[in-house]
């Protein structure tokens, strides 16, 4: 099992940029999916963008073109660059490592955007 922890969220007015990182314990290796979620006050958890073992990306059409995420470096840490960020993109986000037999989450970090 891999541990996960978030860091780099805070406040920014719109507009502003934020890179989250997941940081992760233990050994990441053959075929995974890297995913970054946010949940925002009142609604559910939902997928921000994800990153495959293969270098596959996807992103939520919201934060198309705004947001970068790349996989695990050599020193274990996954990115999520968020540029030009609007009130909307307000929530908590949570990284995510799912396997084919494991599926580890972080306990999140808190975005807020705000004039």
């Amino acid at each position: 099992q891999v541990q996960l922890v978030e860091s780099g969220g805070g406040s920014v007015q719109p507009g502003g940029s934020l890179r989250l990182s997941c940081s992760a314990s233990g050994t990441i290796s053959g075929v995974y999916i890297m995913s970054w979620y946010r949940q925002s006050p009142g609604k559910q958890r939902e997928v921000v963008a994800h990153i495959s073992s293969a270098g596959t990306k996807h992103y939520r059409a919201s934060v198309r073109g705004r947001f970068t995420i790349s996989t695990f470096n050599a020193q274990n840490t996954a990115l999520l660059q968020m540029n030009g960020l609007r009130t909307e993109d307000t929530g908590v986000y949570f990284c995510n490592l799912e396997t084919p037999t494991t599926d580890d989450w972080g306990q999140g970090t808190q975005v807020t955007v705000s004039s």
